[in-house]
């Protein structure tokens, strides 16, 4: 049974587990995912629009375009498996670039559970696992921070299954719309077809700050020495590989440098 009007004990302000039934007044509904949800929703509305759109220009089929955000639901790595395809790279290839780009995601979910003292429903979780995008991660982490007690499983199922749904619906509008019916709207379409690189400067110069300047740096020239010498693909892997590398090697220094200044 649970007691909303009965104050939480301090044990309960700590580390220590938490009773279940202690604290189901205090968690967020299904309904709070849902409006939580909205400013995912509203980003992710016209990035999807424009996938639909640049996937059915590439040559897929409006059912493709969206079986791809159904399925891979991968943001900007949708982009880059289409261009790969179309431009006639094998299968195996496109995919094992894309698993590339998106494998900070196997870390998404071990760090939410580390956070969590609560018993996980499995139905549930496959539905939010699913779903545990950048910003999905983010808004759960800043949810769980602020107080672990107001998360919940429906708040987390909400707010990805609402989110997945935007990003699905905005495809179809793009597909649908890509096929044809924007000719008449050559500047909408223009504007449509550049949130790609558009999207990809964003992410280059957010990171442009002191502190990653040598990741980026290490990540440039890998990319760019892959894109001369051999191909786009390469080029990619390339880059990861350069960024992942750089960041480990900064923050070795960083750590031997703060060691030195302590001794």
């Amino acid at each position: 049974m649970s007691i909303p009007d009965t104050p939480v004990p301090d044990s309960l302000s700590s580390n220590a587990p938490i009773n279940d039934h202690m604290i189901t007044g205090k968690r967020a509904s299904f309904i709070e995912g849902v409006f939580d949800s909205l400013p995912i929703v509203i980003g992710y509305i016209p990035i999807s629009f424009a996938f639909g759109l640049s996937a059915v220009k590439l040559g897929f089929s409006p059912l493709e375009a969206i079986f791809f955000s159904c399925v891979i639901y991968a943001g900007a790595s949708q982009f880059v498996i289409t261009a790969l395809l179309s431009a006639g790279t094998s299968l195996w290839v496109a995919a094992l670039t894309v698993m590339a780009m998106d494998i900070r995601h196997i870390l998404y979910g071990p760090a939410l559970r580390h956070r969590l003292n609560q018993k996980l429903s499995k139905k549930k979780t496959v539905i939010w696992a699913f779903g545990l995008t950048d910003e999905i991660f983010a808004a759960a982490t800043t949810k769980l921070i602020k107080d672990q007690r107001s998360w919940s499983e429906n708040w987390m199922v909400a707010i990805a299954m609402c989110s997945w749904l935007s990003w699905v619906l905005g495809t179809v509008a793009g597909a649908l719309l890509g096929n044809g019916y924007l000719e008449s709207y050559p500047a909408v379409e223009a504007a449509m077809t550049f949130m790609l690189p558009a999207l990809f400067l964003s992410f280059l110069l957010s990171s442009f700050k002191k502190q990653n300047s040598y990741c980026v740096i290490v990540a440039l020239t890998g990319a760019l020495t892959g894109v001369m010498l051999f191909s786009i693909p390469v080029a990619i892997l390339a880059g990861i590989v350069g960024g992942c590398l750089g960041a480990l090697v900064q923050d070795h220094t960083a750590q031997v440098r703060k060691k030195a200044s302590h001794d």
